[in-house]
């Protein structure tokens, strides 16, 4: 069986108070942390099954590093190195993975020309708060898409850094899709992406992958702000037994967001 442990400093923060009920939908629920995906975990721990009873919007990879994982409305996706899009079925498994049940907040349109840094300054601008979980849909029309997706991997397992060399990246223009993603507050760095973290698929829901780089046409955004944070240690041994205060892994998190080969 496995346990839902959430830390104690996250309880503090985010769910003691009986005068500010926490509304269950607005939370962001996250399978393992980001720390033990970095260092080379890739064992599948929680189904993706269980995965969708915590939420129908939101992102990650699979057992083995076997892809870039969408969730969106309910449906998970696994865009694969080669460029292969599957649906995938309740009894595959994943490492890490981040989803909430997606409800708008705020909406903004924009309009051509527009890349991926302007965009999130332009979320950012909106924000009431850099203190809390923002799930972020862009739909719409893309002028370009920068993509990667990785190789599915075999024991031992190497580093995600390392496994990044050998990633596949993908160059679309005058694609239409959706972008799932998340910005976190820079005080979880340790145990999510800080900052934002974008993942994409097509309308037909034929290309995908993890976004480095884009150039919109015309997108609607819509934002779910978050107030709480759930997350599931695992309790199997390759979780208990890896050392996470080894190396330090700032370069790897800039690494894992944007490198290219």
């Amino acid at each position: 069986m496995r346990s839902l442990i959430c830390l104690l400093t996250m309880c503090c923060f985010f769910f003691i108070g009986a005068s500010h009920p926490r509304n269950q939908r607005d939370l962001m629920f996250q399978e393992s942390i980001i720390e033990s995906l970095l260092r080379g975990n890739y064992h599948g721990v929680l189904t993706i099954g269980e995965l969708k009873k915590k939420g129908d919007f939101g992102l990650g990879t699979f057992d083995s590093l076997d892809g870039e994982m969408v969730v969106l409305d309910g449906d998970v996706y696994k865009i694969k190195d080669t460029g292969v899009t599957i649906l995938v079925n309740d009894d595959e498994s994943t490492p890490f993975a981040s989803v909430t049940f997606f409800e708008t907040d705020r909406r903004i349109d924009l309009g051509a020309g527009i890349g991926c840094k302007e965009i999130e300054v332009k979320l950012k601008s909106l924000f009431p708060s850099e203190n809390i979980f923002y799930a972020i849909k862009i739909e719409g029309d893309f002028d370009r898409l920068r993509m990667r997706s990785v190789p599915k991997q075999t024991e031992p397992f190497i580093p995600l850094v390392d496994v990044l060399d050998k990633q596949t990246v993908f160059n679309h223009n005058d694609l239409s899709g959706t972008m799932v993603g998340f910005w976190v507050p820079d005080y979880m760095r340790e145990i999510n992406v800080a900052g934002f973290h974008f993942h994409f698929i097509s309308k037909d829901r034929k290309v995908g992958g993890h976004v480095l780089d884009c150039t919109i046409k015309n997108v609607r955004i819509d934002i779910d702000d978050g107030n709480g944070f759930e997350v599931s240690l695992p309790d199997d041994k390759s979780f208990l037994n890896i050392n996470l205060l080894g190396k330090d892994l700032k370069s790897d998190y800039k690494q894992f967001l944007n490198k290219e080969n």
